[in-house]
Order: C-alpha cells, then structure tokens, then sequence
C-alpha cells in the first residue's frame, strides 16, 4: 500500500499535509529512507525479542535484512551517510513501518521528527515536546495527558552509588525496559548463603569485574573444555549469570543505598516540586547528582517559555519508554482516559549514533507519531474536531 493510499484509508490525508507543512515550517527537511533495512542495527540495539516482530529476508551475499519496524534508525543512518554527518540538522518523515503485531494490520503508519547535533540539550528537548503537542493538535486533539522522565537523572544516581559495575549495568537495563527493577533492588539487600559454590574460584575471579573482562574469562574457560553452550544458554548468557553470583558473593548493597533507590524512584508529580525533591535527597544522602538535576530544571525553564504548562506535565522519576537507547528525557503524549497506548512518544538517544558507527558522539532527540492511533483518538466526541 502506497502512503497516499494508506492516508486515505485512515481518512488523514489532509492531517497529514498539515503536518508536514508544519515540521517543514519549523525548519525540518523531510526524509525517505528505505523500505528495506539491514536487520542487525535493530537486533543490536533493541535485542534478539525484536525478531519474532520483524519482517525478515537474507540477500545474495547472506547480509540479513528487514522491513523497517520504526523509521528513527534508518533516518539516522541516513544521516550519518551524508556529507552533513556530525552537524546540526533536524528531519521530519511520514511513510509505513511494518512490524507483525498479532491480530492488528503489521504494516502501519508512523510519522516524527529526528534532530541531531544540536548541542543545546535542553532546549532541543523542549522544542521536541512542544512540536509533538502541535502534531496532536493538528490531528484534532487539543487536550493531551503529558507523561514525562529522564532516565539520566536515575543513570546519574546508580553511579553517584558507586555500585558494582555488573549491578549499575543491569539496574539501569532494567529500568529502560521497565522490568524486574523492584525485584532486583530488594535482591541487592540479601545476605549471602553460608557454605561454599562449586565455582567459588571462578565467582572469586569475577568478583567487581567489568562486563568484557568476565565474558573473556568465560569464554576461555568454556574453550578449554570445548563448549559453546550449556542448557541452550550463550556464552555471554552463563557469563553474566556468573556475574550476578560474584557480586553477591561481594557483599550486598547497604540498606541506606537501597532507602536512596527507594526515595528516588518515589518521586513524581509536578516538574518544579520535583526538582526541589531530588536536590533535597542529593543534599541529604551527600550524592552528587547536580549536573543530571541542572539540566532537568532547565529542561522545565525551556518548556515554560516555549507555552507548555509545565504544571500539567506529569513528571516521575520512574518513567522509562521501555527502550534501552534512550540516555535523558523522555515524554509520550496520551489522550485523556487512556492511559495504554501513545499517541506521540520520543525521548532523547546521544548514545545511538555512535552505536551505528558514529566515530564521535553527536547529540541525538526525536520522537514518532502512532498516525494510526492520533486519527482513532481525533474522531471520538469530545476530543477535539475530526472534520
């Protein structure tokens, strides 16, 4: 299906040129990547879960590839192919993504903006949730639930921690993708059991080590007795079990840091109070979390003046998109009574260029538009007008 065809079929046809129009008028060149993707970026940075979502191939020369499943990568290696690569550029798109999602249609409609370089953080990000509140405006929509976090903020307090590296490494995992996080706090407190493990040697090897230096020492081991698996799990699968068995055999994590996570995590409510609550727990627990908190209230300041009521902005410090590239701010847009599925999600990802082979950090915001849920939404009664 065409993209005009598929506007027309979700009767978005005009909303769709208006809001083009707009991205366009705020500076914003529209792309059009290719349909047909490599598959290993999204299996890199989204995991191995992605694959049983994608729409996969193999070409003449055994290279996998995919129908793209989003349009953030592509636009971003586009990006970084050009000549424009590592300046400040911004780009807007609407086109299908295709990804297998049970009984709902696998090919669909997403439109958003990308913004790179840009080194004013801050406002970048406040730029990016007022066009999103515009997008959904010109959708019909002129009442949204506003749901922001920042994950830098939590990044910032595990390593004001100064934790295990295998624990900093799977708090925050599991904080981006939004599982197991209360489970693992509550382990870090547990007492290690008596007597002694089999592989205390190797737990004792492993104890405070890195992630690469553990997997090294794991896969020479398993290469001595010649196994590549054991019970279907990879090598870098027993080397992070390892891991976890080491740290604990380390010690746990005292119960003032697990109070901290605890206090932290607990936050929530209006922008401007929040600040106030996260520097009061930095000065009470001696952390020192300043940078990650500065450039959270300039955030706000940036939102302010761009008209957004900051104070119908719902802030929790446990907010997360469930995405592990995201490295800041983070929003989605819902509409009132909804509290599933997003109608505009974004967030900012500094560290994704580099991870598609950027060889310096480039600043990195955006956020994609559900084009399918927006025109669902700006149909119903009392959500706005439709016509």
């Amino acid at each position: 299906m065409t993209v005009t065809a598929a506007l027309r079929a979700t009767g978005s046809a005009a909303w769709a040129d208006a809001l083009l129009l707009s991205f366009a008028q705020a500076g914003y060149v529209q792309a059009v990547p290719d349909i047909l993707q490599p598959a290993e970026p999204f299996l890199d940075l989204s995991g191995e879960d992605i694959r049983k979502s994608l729409y996969l191939t193999t070409d003449a020369s055994g290279e996998e590839l995919c129908l793209r499943p989003d349009l953030t990568i592509p636009v971003a290696r586009d990006y970084l192919a050009s000549a424009g690569a590592g300046q400040p550029a911004g780009f807007c798109y609407l086109g299908p993504v295709f990804r297998y999602r049970g009984g709902r249609p696998s090919e669909f409609l997403q439109a958003g903006i990308e913004s790179f370089g840009r080194q004013d953080r801050a406002a970048a990000d406040a730029e990016m949730l007022a066009l999103a509140l515009e997008a959904t405006s010109t959708f019909g929509l002129t009442e949204v639930e506003i749901r922001t976090g920042d994950v830098a903020l939590f990044n910032a307090l595990i390593d004001a921690l100064d934790l295990y590296p295998v624990w900093r490494r799977r708090l925050i995992k599991d904080f981006n993708r939004k599982v197991s996080l209360t489970e693992d706090i509550e382990r870090l407190t547990l007492a290690t059991a008596p007597g002694r493990n089999e592989y205390e040697g190797v737990l004792a090897a492993l104890a405070g080590s890195d992630r690469k230096a553990a997997l090294a020492l794991v896969t020479d081991l398993m290469s001595i007795a010649g196994t590549t698996n054991v019970g279907g799990r990879t090598v870098a699968e027993i080397a992070d079990r390892f891991l976890e068995q080491s740290t604990l055999k380390g010690g746990a994590l005292p119960r003032d840091a697990l109070g901290i996570i605890k206090r932290f995590l607990a936050i929530a409510g209006d922008p401007d109070d929040a600040v106030a609550q996260l520097r009061a727990l930095a000065a009470d627990a001696g952390l020192d979390i300043t940078a990650a908190i500065d450039q959270f209230e300039s955030r706000v300041g940036f939102m302010a003046a761009r008209g957004i009521d900051t104070a119908k902005t719902r802030f929790s410090t446990s907010f997360g998109r469930g995405l592990d590239y995201y490295t800041g701010f983070e929003f989605e847009l819902h509409a009132k009574g909804n509290g599933a599925e997003p109608l505009v999600a974004g967030g900012r990802y500094d560290g994704l260029l580099t991870q598609l082979g950027s060889s310096a950090p480039i600043p990195a915001v955006g956020f994609s538009i559900w084009v399918e849920c927006l025109t669902q939404a700006g149909r119903k009664p009392g959500t706005g007008s439709a016509a």
